[in-house]
């Protein structure tokens, strides 16, 4: 299953970064097939297991901001039974990236990292 959720520190400002790092360090500490993009962070395995890591991430913005929000979770059921459907779409990403892209006139596109 396919868990994606965000949480947001309440009472802290606009700075977040570091309460959302805090989160993302549970996840990633978890051991769990997980992708973090600009909205959410999604979390592949079983109910209980993924579940758990949300509370833990909640629980560890909470325990810093004093209070914390978490938005709807999005559950979906992978399409196998067993775990790497993130690692099966990451493949198809990579794999549909052009390796050269360009524009409709042909000019070349250039991308750069900030």
């Amino acid at each position: 299953m396919l868990v994606a959720f965000s949480v947001t520190p309440l009472g802290v400002g606009e700075a977040v970064a570091g309460y959302v790092a805090d989160a993302v360090r549970v996840v990633r500490d978890s051991g769990l097939p997980n992708r973090t993009d600009a909205m959410f962070t999604t979390v592949e395995g079983d109910w209980d297991e993924v579940m758990d890591v949300v509370k833990r991430a909640v629980e560890a913005v909470a325990a810093k901001s004093g209070n914390a929000a978490t938005p709807p979770v999005q559950r979906r059921p992978s399409y196998s039974a067993a775990h790497g459907e993130l690692a099966a779409r990451d493949a198809i990403d990579e794999r549909a990236r052009p390796s050269s892209p360009s524009s409709p006139d042909g000019r070349t596109i250039r991308f750069s990292r900030t």
